[in-house]
């Protein structure tokens, strides 16, 4: 997810874009929620590309939301080949 930060593709529940997401009001409660509750992680407070919600925390990653969907849909391959 950027910075050495890593997460298991089976965790990820959704990824979206930081961009189009920030402007909405219920992102904005989300995400202070989440920050009330010690559960969001700013992998880079400079950059912000995308919002990560995993089954255990959330994360404000510097990647791409479409970078991690195809780094994600890589591992899910390659886990299926690993497992054939």
């Amino acid at each position: 997810m950027g910075e050495n930060v890593v997460v298991q593709a089976r965790d990820v529940v959704a990824i979206f874009d930081y961009e189009i997401a920030k402007g909405s009001e219920e992102t904005k409660e989300f995400l202070d929620y989440h920050h009330s509750k010690d559960n969001l992680e700013t992998i880079n407070r400079e950059l912000i590309k995308s919002i990560v919600l995993t089954t255990e925390e959330v994360y404000l990653s510097p990647l791409s939301s479409v970078t991690l969907k195809r780094r994600a849909r890589i591992n899910q391959n390659f886990e299926k080949l690993l497992n054939s």
